[in-house]
């Protein structure tokens, strides 16, 4: 049998930590394939942590349905999924449920208390936090092998504490540099660094860790006028559906001229169209400029993201503005307002996308951007706040398809959690 290092970028042969390549097998065809996982108990015990645990993570990553508790040991995800693809987001769950934040050594044992699950690393004794708001996360909670039996009622008041607790941190705009801020799990420098973060994500931190210690960026490391009346003579230009979502909230705040909001909507469009593609803007860029602005930990700021940010291939560009967002979406009521803004981009900028909300929100969902509560929550009820009603009930209609798959998910979760007890 062909094995690999745990970790794939350790290249050296003599690597300790062994696993089994995993194997694939594609059965079925048209809406009934599907795709077994041959050796999934093998390479789970390789790393050692349950294969539901796997299978599952499997499920999120790809939105589809896999069977966490087969009878007959055939772990199942739905749809065709080859082997290499599998091995590639095996690598991501290596890294968020298995790795140590520290040392990256794998022998790590996964301690739950209080809804909180914590990697204890025999190697080094670092304990470090997983990110709670990872889907994964939550299942691991409700499955929790060492829990026992607990009454129905006291997981739904336990669910409804979770959305008390969430609802109130949603009341104020959290800031980077408050200590109670750990929705990112950020728990300390050490996990910051060598934790579940991509590439995009660590160079954004460390850009503004520097701009941190800075006390002012100058006006030429810009290319283009930050003079008031320059900024002026740009938001005149500002569409009126992007102007008018940035007022939508804190009426109180009287601002002479364009506000914080505007000028950041007006420089992403402008470098936009300089440089020929919305794409072509850095994430980098754009923190560093709403750092600029003192908005970056905004909820407001999300919502011109959401229209700024993309263009009409927004699906696909999700997975490349994930770091980005993650990093400024810290609390529900952000999530609220990127959705607000999302609305606004396609009901009334990009009307012809409306067919596409279910692949955005999937987007959003499989990103961890949006909660699974603030999605649902979203599509139980148009809203007048961001568009029209009629375009807010357009949008929520054609969100349907996915709100159905969504709540499919969640009751096969509490299924198999029902299951389990």
């Amino acid at each position: 049998m062909a094995t690999v290092n745990i970790r794939r970028d350790v290249t050296d042969p003599f690597y300790r930590y062994k696993m089994e390549k995993i194997q694939s097998k594609i059965e079925g065809k048209g809406n009934g394939i599907k795709t077994v996982i041959v050796n999934l108990p093998s390479v789970a015990h390789s790393l050692s942590r349950p294969a539901a645990y796997v299978i599952k993570y499997f499920g999120f990553e790809l939105g589809a349905q896999a069977n966490a508790k087969p009878s007959d040991d055939r772990w199942i995800i739905n749809g065709a999924h080859d082997a290499a693809k599998l091995q590639d987001y095996l690598d991501g769950f290596i890294s968020k449920f298995v790795l140590c934040k520290k040392c990256k050594n794998p022998e790590t044992d996964v301690n739950i208390k209080d809804e909180k699950i914590t990697l204890d690393c025999k190697a080094c004794g670092q304990r470090t936090d997983v990110d709670p708001r990872l889907k994964l996360s939550t299942f691991i909670v409700r499955n929790n092998p060492k829990g026992g039996k607990k009454e129905k009622k006291d997981k739904k008041a336990r669910r409804e504490q979770k959305k008390e607790k969430s609802a109130a941190n949603g009341d104020q705009d959290a800031s980077p540099g408050d200590s109670n801020n750990s929705e990112n799990g950020d728990e300390n420098g050490d996990a910051e660094d060598a934790g579940s973060d991509d590439e995009l994500t660590r160079r954004i931190k460390s850009e503004a860790e520097t701009i941190e210690v800075e006390k002012e960026i100058k006006d030429d490391e810009w290319t283009f006028d930050v003079s008031e009346e320059a900024v002026k003579a740009r938001a005149k230009d500002l569409p009126s559906d992007l102007k008018r979502s940035l007022v939508l909230e804190d009426e109180d705040d009287e601002v002479d001229g364009p506000s914080a909001y505007e000028q950041l909507g007006s420089w992403i469009l402008e470098t936009a169209e300089e440089k020929g593609s919305v794409t072509e803007v850095s994430d980098i860029d754009i923190y560093k400029k709403a750092h600029e602005f003192g908005i970056e930990s905004k909820h407001k700021t999300v919502a011109v993201l959401a229209q700024s940010i993309f263009d009409d291939k927004i699906a696909k560009q999700v997975e490349d503005r994930a770091a980005l967002l993650k990093k400024m979406i810290t609390s529900e009521r952000h999530e609220k307002a990127f959705l607000g803004g999302t609305e606004r981009f396609v009901g009334q900028d990009h009307p012809a996308l409306i067919a596409q909300v279910p692949a955005i929100l999937l987007a959003y969902y499989q990103h961890d951007l949006v909660s699974e509560e603030t999605l649902k929550a979203w599509g139980a009820k148009a809203s007048k706040k961001y568009v029209d009603i009629s375009t807010s009930k357009k949008i929520r209609k054609a969100a349907q398809p996915f709100l159905e798959w969504l709540e499919t998910a969640e009751s096969e979760d509490e299924e198999d959690s029902e299951d389990e007890e």
